[in-house]
């Protein structure tokens, strides 16, 4: 580690700063092992931390750092001036290229930053079919993520659009600051060691997912305002969290910031009701209040306040849309949640809250998960699909016990908060 990375946080300059997020990101989330390639996909917009990124790689021993950038503007243009059958074709090649990367053992890093609010004022039956259409083509490579066949890594950078749709009313200069200053706090690069507080933070969320592995739960009984849900967990479940070995032995922490433990969830074993308590940014659109009712795994009604006809779109993307993939625990004492700030960005907001995720399953949320078959996981309960959306259902109301085979329950979390702590 260079010495920014164990220097305090108030002697380094926002450049510092961002070499140290960087470096942990590389070293710490991507666990980047000597020799091997990385796909390194971001905005325009990130470019400063695209750049240092990709020294820390070399520095680590990439081999080769292939770097994918794309412009939000650039993408609104087609919603302008493209056919309507434009809206059925994605990049195919693309995407197969970098699956075919990914089986070849490159690493995979994301640096998320896009504006949540993009795509909120196009046609939402444009938006579902150019959604379907690139979740068709990204099926190959994101199953080498899902089954945990890569090590990869996923952090944000702060641009102008994104920070002033989560601190409105400043100038956008002192928005894109606080919103980096936010970023920094929670992935932990305040600290005087911020490796050795990931380190920490790792060793806390595989205590709670070993609590949650040897209570061996049949289910997760949800009740707060709005709610009143029961999550059936699927067959051989394993919780997670933290960090990870994947299966090319490279131990990762896929998200930064992460606060969650999650399995999979029994693809036919949801019933009742449940109410989002944040936003969902998904794919430019803003969807607010989410209310949907569940039978037999399979979501019968689904409501929104605001982004609803997306909502309809993105749960009929296929079968397993409207079917749970994911489950997740997460604390409302969060650092996140205790910022007090709404990101609009799910990979923060998700820290912050219990969430649920619709469509694909992590097959690697299985007891003996590498020498699992499709089949298998199948008959587990898994579940499939083009999608992967994460909502939030957590907060200071809510109450979540675990529920035995046999009908018995424990209480898990109450007002939000682990009753074990």
């Amino acid at each position: 580690m260079s010495n920014a990375a164990t220097a305090p946080a108030t002697a380094l300059t926002f450049e510092e700063k961002l070499d140290r997020l960087a470096e942990v990101a590389v070293r710490v989330g991507l666990g980047l092992q000597e020799g091997q390639q990385m796909v390194l996909t971001s905005t325009v917009d990130a470019l400063p931390l695209v750049r240092r990124v990709t020294a820390q790689a070399y520095k680590a021993g990439a081999n080769l750092v292939t770097t994918l950038l794309t412009d939000e503007p650039s993408s609104l243009l087609r919603y302008q001036y493209g056919r309507s059958e434009s809206f059925d074709v994605a990049a195919d090649w693309l995407y197969e290229g970098m699956a075919q990367a990914y089986r070849n053992g490159a690493a995979r890093q994301a640096i998320y930053c896009s504006n949540p609010a993009l795509l909120a004022n196009e046609d939402p039956e444009k938006v579902s079919r150019a959604n379907r259409s690139q979740s068709r083509a990204y099926r190959p490579a994101m199953e080498q993520i899902t089954k945990f066949n890569i090590n990869w890594n996923i952090l944000a950078a702060a641009t102008p659009d994104w920070a002033t749709l989560v601190f409105p009313g400043i100038p956008v200069e002192q928005a894109v600051e606080k919103l980096w200053d936010a970023i920094f706090v929670a992935c932990r690069i305040d600290q005087p060691d911020p490796v050795a507080a990931w380190k920490a933070h790792d060793a806390n969320l595989h205590k709670r997912a070993d609590y949650m592995n040897a209570k061996r739960f049949h289910a997760l009984q949800y009740n707060g305002p709005g709610t009143n849900l029961r999550v059936g967990l699927a067959d051989d479940h394993m919780w997670l969290g933290g960090g990870s070995v994947a299966l090319n032995g490279a131990y990762c922490i896929p998200n930064m910031p992460t606060e969650e433990i999650f399995t999979t969830p029994h693809k036919n074993r949801a019933d009742g009701t449940v109410r989002s308590t944040k936003p969902l940014s998904h794919q430019g659109t803003l969807i607010q209040d989410i209310e949907v009712r569940f039978e037999n795994g399979r979501i019968v009604e689904a409501h929104a306040a605001a982004g609803e006809s997306v909502l309809h779109k993105m749960i009929d993307t296929d079968e397993g849309g409207r079917r749970l993939g994911e489950v997740a625990l997460v604390p409302h004492s969060s650092p996140i949640s205790a910022s007090g700030i709404l990101f609009y960005n799910t990979l923060f907001d998700e820290n912050a809250a219990c969430h649920i995720a619709l469509g694909q399953a992590y097959s690697s949320c299985f007891e003996n998960a590498g020498n699992l078959t499709p089949a298998d996981l199948a008959a587990r309960g898994a579940n499939e699909s083009l999608i992967h959306v994460d909502w939030m259902i957590g907060s200071g109301e809510i109450d979540i016990d675990g529920v035995h085979a046999d009908g018995k329950t424990e209480p898990l979390m109450r007002k939000g908060e682990w009753v074990t702590e």
